[in-house]
């Protein structure tokens, strides 16, 4: 059993928090830390639930040498704050819905998931409707948060 797990989430989690959580699973793997760090990702809507990452948003992390093809949208439940110590959300209309499923006893991290890396932005932008930058745009910042919050993590537990 991990140590720590994160779950990112978004609205249909098929762009950023599958895009999240392969970033963030690749440093942890590429760190050693697969063992101690369990990751996931789900969206607040039920739109999606079954289906791969965007295509664009694979292509996007092909092309700088991630694969999250393996990846299926699921939708957040209540019972996902009894198994993660984080829970971040990629914009503040997903933190508010996620405070709404919080039980009272939740005592893990909810949050933004940008913040993470350290830029004056706190929100991930949603590229579903814009153009192929977006994704690319979307890919630098989960990268640069990710790696804030893996040694985020490290430091809390003394790694």
């Amino acid at each position: 059993m991990a140590d720590v797990s994160v779950l990112f989430v978004c609205l249909g989690n098929i762009c950023r928090s599958p895009t999240a959580h392969a970033m963030f699973e690749t440093q942890v793997q590429q760190q050693h830390l697969a063992a101690r760090i369990n990751v996931d990702s789900a969206g607040t809507g039920d739109w999606h639930i079954g289906r791969a990452p965007d295509k664009r948003a694979q292509a996007t992390a092909s092309n700088r040498g991630l694969d999250m093809s393996h990846l299926r949208a699921r939708q957040v439940s209540a019972q996902d704050f009894e198994h993660f110590d984080y829970v971040l959300a990629m914009d503040y209309q997903n933190l508010r819905d996620l405070e709404q499923m919080r039980p009272p006893a939740y005592d893990g991290y909810l949050g933004l998931f940008l913040p993470f890396g350290g830029g004056v932005l706190e929100e991930v932008p949603d590229p579903y409707f814009g153009g192929e930058q977006g994704f690319e745009d979307v890919f630098d910042m989960v990268e640069l948060a990710s790696k804030g919050l893996l040694t985020h993590i490290a430091e809390q537990q003394g790694w």
